[in-house]
């Protein structure tokens, strides 16, 4: 005789072992197991308000996790999966304790761990994020939050660039939470256009006249910058000797010394200017070690000390030299063009200046007016080429195509 589904206070189970809960139910179970008797750690299922959860038990400890469903089945296929998980030997994460500040900390110990010289940054991101996720579990925070919080940032003034940057750190948050096991997903990010990139470089009369308003000891960093496109504050400034191979003739700077973490070589002998700026700085180095008994490490110092900034230099002299608004930064936008110009190949150049990827490289390789009109005195070349040139028979042009 065929059983009928079984009933239970405010639940009904069915034949196929589906826990169905009565809408009309005044208090539901906290939980329900199935039909058939389970063994144990084969989980169970329950509800709480509309949402159905699972339960399961791993070396006796208990895990209870919501499905985010109201769907019984779908809770059904989680169960499913978790107790797979827990057959081959995967711990199953525990979503719902997972915080905003968890997925902080795990940036930040993986930046320290790789050595990323950009961590100040990075907390500087996530100190503008706690204004709105601070607390918050990582589950709760969804695609409608985090375009809320971008809102903010756009009318509290905040640079588009910026605002991406905070962005892709929560972005490597949840994607280090996944990949340890602790969330199985991330929310949707949206895509911020940066419309406001900058476009500044130098022209080769603009960079002799601010050379000649900076102080002498300025001379030395902002001539390598310029013709390196080396980051000024965390490359050029944070040089040492160590880094200077006078015998191979190159300036090498290790994986731990770059800003995305890939070693980097320049040559010096290939080019001359930088050859002597080096040998310069190396024979005034040793003029005041022997002064002063110290030893210099640094390439570029003020008197053997570090330069820690040269922002108050740099804009009083920009102003006199008639470019003002400009930052040490374009001087990487102005090696890129230099290179481009001068015809080298772009995965040399990228070696050279040290982007990692064409996107990056191509944002930074600008065109000037300078270089439009020579491009187009080489196409005005082209069309006042005799009419002998330019036309050539048809039989001509099918045996050059080897018709």
């Amino acid at each position: 005789m065929a059983s009928g589904p079984s009933r239970g206070r405010g639940f009904t189970i069915e034949a196929s072992g589906e826990v169905r809960c009565s809408p009309t139910a005044a208090r539901p179970p906290e939980e329900t197991q199935g039909m058939r008797a389970r063994h144990r750690g084969e989980g169970s299922i329950y509800r709480r308000g509309r949402v159905f959860w699972i339960k399961y038990s791993i070396r006796g400890r208990t895990y209870r996790e919501s499905s985010h469903s109201s769907s019984l089945r779908e809770a059904g296929v989680l169960l499913r999966v978790r107790l797979s998980d827990i057959a081959a030997g995967h711990r199953p994460p525990n979503a719902e304790r997972v915080q905003f500040e968890a997925l902080e900390r795990l940036v930040v110990e993986d930046y320290r761990i790789n050595e990323r010289r950009s961590i100040l940054r990075l907390q500087q991101a996530f100190r503008h994020m706690h204004s709105r996720f601070r607390g918050s579990r990582a589950i709760d925070i969804t695609a409608e939050q985090i375009s809320e919080y971008v809102r903010v940032r756009l009318d509290e003034g905040a640079a588009r660039a910026t605002i991406a940057n905070e962005l892709a750190a929560l972005r490597r948050g949840f994607n280090l939470a996944i990949r340890v096991g602790l969330l199985h997903k991330r929310p949707a990010f949206p895509v911020i256009r940066i419309e406001n990139a900058r476009a500044g470089f130098f022209e080769a009369n603009e960079f002799k006249a601010l050379l000649a308003e900076l102080p002498g000891d300025l001379h030395g960093p902002v001539t390598f910058a310029y013709l390196t496109g080396w980051r000024m504050q965390s490359e050029v400034l944070q040089l040492k000797w160590s880094h200077i191979d006078f015998g191979a003739g190159v300036v090498r700077l290790d994986h731990r010394s770059t800003k995305n973490g890939d070693g980097r070589e320049f040559p010096l002998n290939a080019l001359p200017q930088l050859r002597q700026l080096v040998e310069r700085q190396h024979d005034a180095a040793r003029r005041l070690e022997s002064l002063t008994g110290d030893k210099i490490p640094l390439v570029f110092s003020r008197s053997g000390k570090p330069i820690r900034d040269l922002r108050t230099a740099w804009k009083s002299a920009c102003k006199r030299a008639g470019v003002e608004g400009r930052i040490p930064h374009d001087f990487r936008r102005t090696a890129v063009r230099n290179l481009e110009r001068a015809g080298v190949s772009r995965s040399v150049a990228m070696q050279l200046v040290g982007h990692r990827t064409e996107s990056v490289y191509r944002r930074y390789a600008i065109v000037s007016s300078r270089d439009l009109a020579e491009g187009v005195r080489r196409l005005a070349g082209l069309h006042s080429a005799p009419s002998s040139e330019t036309a050539r028979p048809a039989e001509d042009v099918q045996s050059s195509a080897g018709v």
